[in-house]
């Protein structure tokens, strides 16, 4: 029973998460997150000369899914490391004030422009290609969009998925998917 109890705690300490940073406006912050201006065309310009994507991340204080993506999924080193070497990850704040310039030159509170995306829930993920035009909105231009909080492997199939440029060919994410976690789980 003593062994037993001893292989549980090594198990349990092996998989703590430390508690993602609260930032002053209650949100999550990472390693990987920029501090833009927070102009998508700018940080387009920036993702893409470093050749990595850009990711949108909609999220809002007291949001439990948003904690749940931060604390059990962003945190799997596998996870993490995708995105430091192949995103440029932007926070917008659902109920933020901060200024945000859209592709097309508008300009909104982030609480404002994320209505005008007609992103409803939190964790909202958008995703882009390397190039948009300038009469394009966000919600317009985004090769996917991940609406909530998903588990591990929907979350690295989808990134993969991205960076594949999988929305280009015929296979949909769903089918992509399906078959990664089989491939991931066998």
């Amino acid at each position: 029973m003593k062994r037993l109890l001893i292989m549980c705690c090594a198990v349990f300490l092996g998989t703590v998460v430390v508690a993602a940073e609260l930032g002053d406006d209650g949100l999550h912050k990472t390693p990987w997150m920029r501090d833009t201006f927070k102009d998508l065309s700018e940080d387009l310009a920036e993702a893409t000369a470093e050749g990595k994507r850009l990711m949108v991340l909609i999220e809002q204080r007291g949001c439990i899914y948003c904690k749940k993506m931060h604390e059990e999924v962003f945190v799997v080193p596998e996870i993490s490391e995708y995105i430091e070497d192949h995103f440029f990850v932007v926070q917008i704040n659902m109920f933020g004030d901060v200024e945000v310039t859209d592709f097309d030159g508008t300009t909104l509170p982030e609480k404002d422009m994320v209505k005008r995306w007609n992103a409803l829930f939190t964790p909202s993920i958008f995703f882009f290609p390397e190039e948009v035009g300038a009469d394009q909105t966000a919600a317009q231009a985004a090769v996917a969009n991940m609406p909530g909080a998903f588990e591990r492997w929907t979350t690295f199939n989808m990134l993969n998925w991205v960076v594949e440029k999988g929305y280009e060919g015929d296979e949909p994410f769903q089918k992509y998917h399906a078959r990664k976690f089989k491939e991931q789980s066998g």
